[in-house]
Parts: structure tokens; C-alpha cells; sequence
């Protein structure tokens, strides 16, 4: 039987809401039909959902083309599960129902997940595969730039097979500021060359291109073990910093995650 692949259906004016709750950011979206109005980086941490219900209201305000109209559901994507409940409640409350939320079995007929263990892969994972499978084609690796750097590659065949974590750009800077004693807190920025003659620049050439060089030896290596010649796509929170550095990227889309969400909405609801 050939893989359920996901079909869009047309959108009669209803709007989406979709919240990517990540270790270091929460990304609230809201989609007009398949149009993604926009998108707002709020910091993650604890809140009550009438907490989260006021962050929501004054994010997204009225859509465009349906003001005064209840949005049609909402989309739940999350790595951390002590946040999960208020936003859960924040958003049935918006919606009047409770929340998709994005794992790894509701994706079991859509998205086969070669991993051992299906479980342990993160939502945002599955999100990111599904949406590159459907909108870039496959073979696809995407690298999410965000508190980790994930790599997740997708099969020819559009199967997800599992991929590479390693720190995040902003993770490990934090790290060495905090553990050097007489290493200064620099903004990231890209370096004007990579032989810095201040310690400024030395960090800056350090972390950025050593981040750069890092995405495109693990593209490389991936690569040599799926079957054709995968695309590449970057996303996350320091994608628009790292991945114009890197040879390997090929498209840069920061609203991946949200995107493999409402597919998702699409075939599941």
C-alpha cells in the first residue's frame, strides 16, 4: 500500500493557530488557509494558561479576512513537557477544542520514522521532515538551528531515518562565556575574517564559522549514507545567521516547523 502523503484541503476563510514550544523560544503562528500570516518568538518559560491565553491575544490579534471569527483549531508542538499543559488549556480555550498535538504516533501512517525508538523522536523533528518530504521533495536533510542543531534526513522514499543532534549555536557560546573567566560576552555576528587580531573577533570567527563548518561536515557525512543527492533546508532560531555561511545549505525557512504543522492539521483533524 502506498504511504499516506499529505493533501492539503481548500481553506474557506478559516484560520489556523499553531504553538512550537522549544527549550529556548516558543514560536506562535497563525495561518490564513494555507497562507501563514506571521509569526511570533516568544521566550519559553513557565506560565499559567491564563498567562499563555493573554500572550496569544496580544501576539495574533483579529486575522486578516476574519475578524470577530473563532479560529477553526489550533496545533500543539512541544519539547518540554512542564510547559505543555498551559498552552494546551490556552489553546482550547481559543479554539473551543482541544489541541493537535504533534508525536510520533499520530504521524505512524503519514510519516514512516525508521528510528528504534519512534518515541524519542522530538516533535519538532517530525514537523520539520514532514514539511520538507511535502515542500522540498526528497531525499531531504534539514538542519534546525536552535538551543540543539538537529539534523534529520528523509529517505527518497519519504521516510524519516534519524539524523545527528549536536549543540546550538547560541548553547555553546553561552557555555564558554560563562565557564571563561577572561572570555567576553560578544554579540554573534558574522566575522569580518576568520584571523581575528581581538579576542571579539576571534569569538566571533570561532563560533559562527566553526558552527558553519560543523552544518556542512555532518551534511556530508549524512549524506554519504542516505540514496541520492539530498536537498538541504535550515531553519530555526539561527538559521538566517549560520546557514548563509555553510556550502551545504540550499534554502533557508524559518517557519518550517509551523508549516509541517498545519499539514499535519490538514490529514489529521
Amino acid at each position: 500500500m502506498p504511504e499516506r502523503r499529505a493533501r492539503p484541503r481548500r481553506s474557506r476563510g478559516s484560520w489556523l493557530l499553531t504553538v512550537d514550544i522549544g527549550n529556548s523560544d516558543t514560536v506562535v503562528g497563525r495561518f490564513h488557509g494555507a497562507r501563514l500570516e506571521g509569526f511570533w518568538r516568544l521566550t519559553s518559560g513557565r506560565l499559567t494558561a491564563d498567562e499563555a491565553t493573554l500572550l496569544l491575544e496580544h501576539a495574533l490579534g483579529p486575522p486578516r479576512g476574519a475578524r470577530g471569527a473563532r479560529p477553526r483549531g489550533a496545533v500543539l508542538c512541544s519539547v518540554v513537557p512542564r510547559l505543555t499543559p498551559s498552552w494546551s488549556e490556552a489553546l482550547e480555550r481559543a479554539t473551543g477544542r482541544p489541541p493537535l498535538e504533534v508525536g510520533a504516533e499520530l504521524v505512524r501512517e503519514l510519516l514512516p520514522i525508521r528510528y528504534h525508538d519512534p518515541g524519542a523522536v522530538g516533535a519538532d523533528r517530525i514537523a520539520n521532515a514532514l514539511a520538507a518530504r511535502e515542500l522540498y521533495g526528497t531525499p531531504v536533510i534539514v538542519v534546525d538551528l536552535g538551543t540543539a542543531t538537529t539534523f534529520d534526513c528523509v529517505s527518497r522514499e519519504g521516510a524519516y531515518l534519524g539524523g545527528a543532534i549536536a549543540p546550538g549555536v547560541g548553547t555553546s557560546a553561552e557555555e564558554l562565556f560563562r565557564r571563561a573567566a577572561r572570555v567576553p560576552r560578544v554579540e554573534l555576528r558574522r566575522p569580518r575574517r576568520a584571523l581575528g587580531r581581538t579576542t571579539e573577533e576571534s569569538l566571533r570567527a570561532g563560533v559562527l564559522w566553526g558552527a558553519a563548518g560543523q552544518v556542512d561536515a555532518l551534511v556530508r557525512r549524512l549524506a554519504r549514507e542516505m540514496t541520492g543527492r539530498p536537498r538541504v533546508i535550515a531553519t530555526g532560531g539561527w538559521a538566517k545567521v549560520v546557514a548563509p555561511e555553510c556550502e551545504t545549505v540550499e534554502a533557508v525557512d524559518e517557519a518550517l516547523t509551523l508549516k509541517g504543522m498545519r499539514l499535519l492539521w490538514e490529514v489529521c483533524r
